[in-house]
């Protein structure tokens, strides 16, 4: 009945967009419904590939990892090294038709600065911000930050994307609701229906780069007239409107539908072509994981094969590995791993004797409908309760879960939570700096707010190594520590898949993040 219900309101919902919809419409369901609009307020997937449709970047990151610019026509850097000087592109506009301004660039900036693990990194090293001219702006440091092109160039969240100035002094923690950017689709206010579907018209003023795309960099040409995002829960429903043709394109597909996905006529695999990785987070501020021992029992007592076959299953898919900054990366290593993340049950109940738990409940939120991680939760449980741990999962949407972690900081008692499951692409977890579990400034950290000055020193450490040599020595520095003081724990790599129509052609290699330019329709 559920799954006859899900088909009834996914063909209510197309019928709803018209039969006679234009010939270069795209339909595709992403991993989640999208109901949060601001990409710094937010960290969920979904959200940022919003923002690559309706907003820009000064810098994008090439199919070779490189940095390279995208708003930004030109820059330089002081002989000192402390004073980085940015122009403008000629020809860059809002939606509304105002030009893109570098006061707006130094707002969007500011806020972004506010959310972001890298953000916060270089917002420390900074002396000033500069409007040089309506064109130019200068990033004024006390003290050099090698990274610079790295954090304004990130793929991963929180991103910086640029806003019009009135949109980016809205203080960072609350949310925006203006949708004006001046990326390559617009969003269509009017035909957004959360639970349902939201729309993207081609902004026929978008001033692509000359370049050819490559990954999220590159010029961005729109190919397409239209895009709609279907929100389809059910994921065998999912897969029977891509082979009736009315969707075009899954983002995420089930490793269970892999057979059924391969036999179909007309149907093309698009298979991940990084990595994902399996994390999980606890809340420091509320016990019982405001006490450290409590958190390395956890460490202990989570076994990531059991995270691994219950999500994925195929084991040509995931693979186990400890390395925080992911196996087979610059950074990867075991350091400061023994005996965890093994399902050591033995251990974990020691530690929680240390710690005289008392059988706190761990409220763990689950997610309904994003097939990856609805099992975490559970999988957690069986983990947890055989270390001795009171655990209560309970289910809900994605988006409402988003929601639910980052604004409900009381006890679980309140609304609040204790930990949660969720997966990183490598993409955004490559290094100290940039990934956002390792943020530990109290309140200005990510959900789970992590609180110490030790985890902040030793990633400045990260920032001012001159040598490969001497970055591979302060991550494993990094990455031991945090393991020990417990800002989350990496549970296995796994690789998604896509699927689409025949009809379908994208950039290639395809960027790792939903985004539409470069995508055409037969």
């Amino acid at each position: 009945m559920r799954r006859f219900l899900a088909a009834l309101s996914v063909a209510s919902a197309i019928a709803s967009f018209g039969a006679a919809a234009p010939a270069q419409t795209v339909r595709a369901v992403m991993d989640s419904d999208v109901k949060i609009i601001d990409p710094i307020w937010s960290g969920a997937y979904v959200t940022r590939a919003y923002g690559y449709m309706v907003y820009d970047t000064l810098f994008s990151m090439d199919a070779k990892y490189e940095i390279r610019p995208q708003m930004v026509e030109s820059w330089k850097t002081s002989d000192d090294g402390l004073t980085w000087t940015f122009t403008l592109r000629d020809g860059l506009e809002w939606h509304d038709g105002q030009p893109v301004m570098a006061e707006d660039c130094v707002a969007s900036l500011k806020r972004w600065s506010a959310r972001d693990s890298m953000g916060q990194k270089l917002a420390a090293y900074l002396a000033e911000y500069k409007v040089v001219d309506p064109k130019t702006f200068q990033i004024v440091l006390k003290k050099k930050f090698g990274p610079m092109l790295a954090a304004l160039g990130k793929p991963s969240v929180v991103v910086p994307f640029m806003m019009p100035k009135r949109v980016a002094e809205t203080d960072p923690f609350k949310q925006i609701d203006d949708a004006t950017g001046s990326g390559p689709f617009i969003l269509k206010r009017d035909e957004w229906k959360p639970g349902e579907k939201i729309v993207f018209v081609k902004n026929p003023k978008y001033k692509a780069r000359d370049e050819p795309i490559s990954g999220m960099a590159g010029g961005k040409k729109v190919l397409v007239d239209r895009v709609e995002w279907v929100w389809i829960p059910d994921q065998q429903t999912q897969i029977n409107a891509l082979l009736n043709g009315e969707i075009d394109w899954i983002q995420g597909i089930s490793h269970d539908h892999l057979p059924l996905v391969e036999k179909a006529r007309g149907i093309k695999l698009l298979p991940g072509t990084v990595s994902n990785q399996f994390a999980f987070r606890l809340n420091w501020t509320q016990p019982p994981f405001n006490n450290v021992k409590v958190r390395q029992a956890v460490a202990y007592a989570l076994d990531q094969r059991d995270f691994l076959e219950s999500a994925i299953g195929n084991d040509k898919y995931f693979r186990t590995c400890k390395a925080m900054f992911t196996c087979d990366s610059p950074l990867a290593s075991t350091v400061g791993t023994d005996g965890m993340m093994e399902g050591n049950i033995a251990k974990a109940k020691e530690l929680l004797k240390e710690a005289g738990y008392d059988g706190a409940p761990v409220v763990i939120p689950q997610p309904t409908d994003l097939g990856v991680m609805k099992s975490m939760g559970t999988v957690a449980k069986a983990n947890l309760e055989k270390a001795g741990f009171k655990v209560d999962v309970q289910p809900m949407d994605w988006q409402g879960m988003v929601a639910r972690l980052g604004t409900k900081k009381g006890p679980p008692s309140e609304g609040g939570w204790s930990a949660y499951g969720t997966s990183w692409s490598q993409l955004d977890i490559l290094d100290p700096t940039m990934t956002p579990f390792l943020l530990a400034t109290c309140e200005k950290a990510r959900s789970g707010w992590p609180c110490d000055t030790h985890v902040e020193e030793l990633r400045d450490r990260f920032v001012d190594a001159s040598t490969p040599e001497e970055r591979k020595a302060a991550a494993e520095q990094v990455q031991a520590y945090a393991l020990q003081v417990v800002t989350h724990i990496p549970l296995g790599e796994w690789r998604g898949l896509g699927a689409a129509r025949d009809t379908m052609s994208f950039a290639s290699p395809l960027p790792q993040i939903g985004v539409f330019w470069g995508v055409s329709k037969k």
